[in-house]
């Protein structure tokens, strides 16, 4: 893998993202209402618009970068264009959604969405930019776009959307090729917008650093039978289907990041990484996992009369990988990004 992401002499002077809640900093927050507590008190003090405990990997390449962390495109509160944007959403997936987020579950902000937010703030930015005044620092120079790091983590939603409508493995892997097809014409192919020919490549992107799927087997929150278990703990044919997209991004990636090894390794091997409890979720309620997907964490029941938290967050987060069962903590964010830069 080439590492794009040396510290010298690369210099990026803004980053553009574009993903699921793997990188998401506030853009379902922004749309949909703030991520609840205990999101964010182990960095921000508070939720802010991460579904983790801290920090994500995406914060992690823009500090070490020398960047702020990444405003949400959707964020129109106190937000900071000028050394890139955000245009991840939590549930997002590749493939186009045909049905609302109370219908289906995800995110209606799928990737070709995002690339319609990208292609607008292109333009709009730097009409804001040429009007001078206060805003004219909010936003990215002209320039930075064929400069900049464009990133990418999603997918991971279309292929689990596929288990929660009981597919077979074997159905799931059947339309990957399809979720790679619009992946590929989002960077470097080509889409109609406005009668327009256009895509992130042809927007001036040339920096692209792209994630493949993490294993989704380790997720407690899709079902599986016990003799589809690996040694690990992990769902066998879900991670099965997730290698098996990842070997066809290798074709459409510029620089491909293999995420699935080093979440992988990080699950397995825990313990050994100085993690207590890699699978057990940090917040949750109840079962062997501490996950239950009725009673998430900060879900409160009433008992007595009074309303009782029941989805609390754990006294340590630092030595726990998943945060909430979909997830992961700022520690396990943190060892993932040491992993692909070292």
């Amino acid at each position: 893998m080439s590492m794009v992401l040396a510290r010298k002499p690369c210099q990026f002077p803004a980053i553009f993202n574009f993903g699921d809640s793997n990188s998401d900093t506030g853009g379902l927050s922004a749309a949909f209402g703030q991520s609840p507590p205990p999101n964010g008190l182990s960095y921000f003090g508070g939720p802010a618009g991460r579904y983790c405990d801290g920090r994500l990997v995406i914060d992690f390449i823009a500090q070490s970068l020398g960047l702020p962390y990444l405003s949400a495109f959707l964020d129109s509160v106190g937000s900071n264009f000028g050394h890139g944007a955000n245009f991840a959403t939590a549930a997002s997936t590749i493939r186009p959604q045909s049905t609302t987020l109370n219908q289906g579950g995800f995110s209606p902000i799928s990737l070709n969405v995002q690339y319609y937010e990208f292609h607008d703030f292109v333009v709009r930015s730097q009409v804001v930019r040429k009007r001078g005044g206060v805003f004219k620092t909010l936003m990215p120079k002209e320039e930075d776009f064929s400069s900049a790091l464009y990133t990418f983590d999603i997918g991971q939603n279309d292929l689990t959307a596929g288990y929660f409508l009981n597919m077979s493995k074997d159905e799931v892997k059947a339309y990957v090729p399809d979720v790679l097809n619009q992946f590929q014409t989002i960077i470097q192919a080509s889409i109609t917008y406005n009668n327009q020919i256009l895509d992130i490549y042809n927007e001036g992107g040339r920096y692209f650093w792209i994630h493949n799927i993490g294993p989704v087997g380790l997720m407690e929150r899709i079902p599986v039978l016990a003799g589809q278990i690996d040694e690990y703990g992990c769902a066998s044919p879900f991670n099965e289907v997730a290698q098996f997209f990842n070997q066809d991004l290798v074709n459409v990636a510029i620089t491909y990041v293999d995420v699935y090894s080093v979440k992988y390794s990080l699950i397995s091997q825990g313990r050994k990484h100085g993690f207590k409890q890699p699978l057990r979720t940090c917040c949750g309620h109840g079962g062997k996992y501490n996950y239950n997907k009725k009673l998430g964490c900060g879900a409160k029941i009433y008992k007595h009369g009074k309303e009782a938290l029941v989805g609390d967050p754990c006294q340590d987060p630092s030595t726990y990988v998943n945060c909430d069962g979909v997830h992961f903590t700022q520690a396990a964010n943190n060892y993932i990004f040491e992993r692909i830069v070292n």
